[in-house]
């Protein structure tokens, strides 16, 4: 481990650290990779009589948050924590990731058998493998986010002894579910959100549909060569899931288009914006490993799964919806193969996705035999009809966790932790307390 000067912001102590790890954690003496995390300690504290808190963001895919002094949950944690932001492997600082980087690893066959290691496992093996350096061997508490919420549940199933309390935000993940069924539960949830978005704001429902028909004519060229299909403009409705997003996508909606001399066009405010939201050049690996983190079946691929079952629900088809006057329904946490067309980002690694999405040898990541006999205290937000993540699969897995502790709400979306900040964790770690 290598530590550098600490650094202050308001209200806090911030120390980079860097980390050496197996890239494959079954072979110790192969190559290695390099790890980055921030520890946040709040000013005035002395860190060294402090119990560690990891935070896993969610994803897969993107960095530790980079927050700015005490936002949002870390004012609650910082009373008697002191946090370690970690970037997992592949995002932000910790070997990224990317079109630019994983041409170093040669041909698509060995880019896909490198990126097979950045899955929950390997990066519960990386908290493993820098905790007793930090921690001077004693166990520390979990905070996951989504994705994070799954490498907490994959922590639990094969290193509980690291773990003194796990705290989950919207991220209990299905112990059993294909990749199939995930979706097969998400699209009806994604519908739900979409009939909820254009009860609140109706005249969106002409408004998606004449830019879509726009679209549907001439995909339009964004800023930076990405290429909006009506494809592309249905899975603006990511933005669905969070706590302000059906807000954020009507205000999008309402100023899509310009009058121009050769008649009304996109504007270049709406495109600049789509592309903002749509592009996957910070966080690539959520698009190549997004179906992998479902798979627990050794001799089943994902082999684009959201792409397959979407086709069995028909209400999703823009063209069909267009030839009729059914409102266009947006897609949401769903990747598929045309994302790696129209996306500068991701169109050199095409090929490398196709071998992810054909590849089998997945082992299950989760324990239920062990997670029944779970002796941690763990305290999950599950968030009602989440988007992201199906709450009869997370409730399912809750009660198949031993001692767990949920709080089921509605006043959250799946952002609940950034939305609620001190108050959902603070319930949480009372949950958990209450447990142990």
């Amino acid at each position: 481990m290598t530590t550098a000067h600490s650094y202050r912001q308001p209200g806090t102590v911030l120390t980079d650290h860097r980390f050496s790890v197996p890239l494959d954690h079954a072979r110790p003496d192969g190559e290695r990779i390099e790890l980055y995390a921030r520890e946040v300690v709040a000013a005035g504290k002395d860190p060294e009589t402090l119990p560690w808190l990891l935070y896993l963001e969610g994803g897969p895919g993107f960095g530790a948050r980079r927050f700015i002094g005490r936002q949002a949950w870390l004012e609650r944690a910082l009373t008697e924590y002191r946090v370690l932001l970690l970037d997992q492997r592949g995002t932000g600082r910790s070997t990224p990731v990317n079109r630019q980087t994983l041409p170093l690893r040669g041909t698509p066959d060995r880019q896909a058998e490198y990126l097979s290691h950045f899955r929950a496992d390997s990066i519960v093996r990386d908290a493993e493998t820098i905790r007793p350096g930090l921690t001077g061997g004693a166990p520390w508490t979990v905070l996951g986010q989504s994705f994070g919420g799954f490498c907490a549940t994959r922590y639990l199933s094969t290193a509980p002894e690291g773990l003194t309390a796990a705290l989950i935000t919207g991220g209990l993940p299905s112990l059993t579910a294909t990749a199939d069924e995930v979706y097969e539960a998400a699209y009806p949830r994604i519908e739900r959100k979409n009939l909820a978005h254009y009860a609140r704001y109706p005249m969106d429902v002409e408004r998606a549909r004449r830019i879509a028909a726009h679209l549907a004519q001439a995909p339009a060229e964004l800023p930076g060569g990405h290429r909006l299909t009506v494809e592309g403009f249905q899975s603006l409705g990511i933005l669905l899931g969070g706590g302000d997003g059906s807000h954020q996508l009507h205000y999008l909606l309402e100023d899509a288009f310009v009058p121009t001399p050769a008649g009304p066009a996109l504007s270049d405010a709406f495109l600049e914006s789509a592309r903002g939201l749509l592009s996957f050049a910070g966080h690539p690996l959520y698009a190549l490993h997004h179906e992998a983190i479902y798979a627990q079946d050794p001799a089943t691929p994902t082999a684009w799964a959201a792409e397959r079952v979407r086709a069995g629900h028909p209400r999703f088809d823009a063209d069909k919806a267009l030839a009729g006057d059914e409102p266009l329904l947006f897609t949401g946490e769903t990747i598929h193969p045309w994302h790696f067309t129209t996306d500068p980002a991701l169109a050199p690694l095409r090929e490398t996705a196709e071998l992810l999405a054909a590849r089998t040898g997945w082992q299950p990541l989760y324990d239920p035999a062990r997670l029944a006999a779970n002796e941690v205290p763990v305290a999950a937000a599950v968030y009602h009809d989440d988007m992201y993540v199906d709450t009869a699969h997370s409730l399912e897995t809750a009660r198949s966790i031993r001692g767990l502790r949920t709080w089921v709400t509605d006043e959250f979306e799946h952002d609940g932790v950034r939305a609620g900040g001190p108050r959902v964790l603070d319930r949480l770690l009372s949950l958990a307390r209450d447990e142990a």
